[in-house]
């Protein structure tokens, strides 16, 4: 097991453990970290906040690059047909990173927050997710080359997490071509604290893709076993903090859509519904229910 804290996460305003359908996210083993705010910041106030980190790529760990290979990724019309994996040995674990064009090389040492490159597009990414920084964890004598075999990561009790609780109501506040932004549920301390949707009854916070990825996870430091629901309505089960999700498919506006994407988020939360066969409008209420 690899504890995840407050350092780690500094540069990055975003994150997911499970809001992916790749093996190397199973069980919680790899953690997305997003360093600039993407979808959810629109507009002048959104592209003068996030410049200069549309592609830039901080380095989550600390140690020594000891390989940078281009790796082949699924082919996609609107991605790049390979990406990057930069294995880094932080002294006791060997540092998998995917998803950056590396401007390091073997035998660079980089300190946290150093630039490791500049971030790539690749067909790994489903067209509805931002751009981030993949990161999983090996013993230092692992083959950090295979796919799976990552350490499960846990979150530092120092990683402060709200459960906000949603009705599933919210506000279009901004679209692309696959996905529609809700504003709400509101954090609840932009800035002090990272916050997730809270599961029905629980103070602890959503994470995955409903129903699109085959599971999901409920975070927080309480264990939950049994049945999880969401704006009144069954979606899974939960197993300590690894969720399987029902067979339930999820309506907006009467609009049957792909689903609903969790992540964990410091300055503005809301909920992403990814939509790619459905238009919503900018100002247009929605009420989302998942059915079963």
């Amino acid at each position: 097991m690899v504890t995840v804290g407050p350092e780690l996460l500094e540069d990055f305003p975003r994150f997911s453990l499970y809001n992916s359908p790749y093996a190397a996210h199973d069980e919680g083993c790899a953690i997305d970290l997003y360093p600039h705010e993407g979808d959810w910041r629109e507009g002048s106030e959104g592209r003068e906040a996030n410049e200069g980190r549309e592609t830039a790529a901080p380095s989550p760990v600390a140690g020594e690059v000891v390989a940078a290979r281009t790796v082949s990724a699924p082919p996609k019309p609107y991605a790049a047909d390979h990406d990057h994996l930069v294995v880094v040995d932080t002294g006791d674990r060997l540092a998998r990173i995917l998803h950056v064009d590396p401007a390091v090389e073997p035998g660079d040492v980089v300190a946290r927050g150093d630039s490791l490159g500049e971030m790539v597009r690749s067909g790994f990414f489903a067209p509805w997710v931002d751009n981030h920084v993949h990161l999983g964890f090996r013993d230092g004598d692992a083959n950090p080359f295979r796919a799976s075999g990552s350490l499960p990561l846990e979150l530092d009790p120092g990683v402060e997490l709200a459960a906000v609780p949603w009705d599933g109501r919210g506000e279009v506040v901004a679209t692309g071509d696959t996905y529609a932004i809700l504003d709400a549920p509101d954090h609840p301390a932009p800035g002090e604290r990272f916050a997730g949707i809270a599961a029905d009854g629980t103070a602890r916070p959503l994470d995955g893709g409903l129903p699109h990825y085959e599971g999901g996870g409920i975070l927080g430091t309480d264990e939950t076993t049994g049945p999880v629901s969401l704006a009144g309505r069954r979606v899974g089960t939960a197993d300590t903090r690894t969720v399987a999700w029902d067979d339930v498919t999820v309506v907006a506006n009467g609009t049957p859509v792909t689903g609903l994407s969790f992540v964990l988020a410091r300055e503005t939360l809301g909920a992403k519904l990814v939509c790619p066969d459905a238009d919503f409008e900018v100002g247009e209420s929605v009420e989302v229910r998942p059915t079963r």
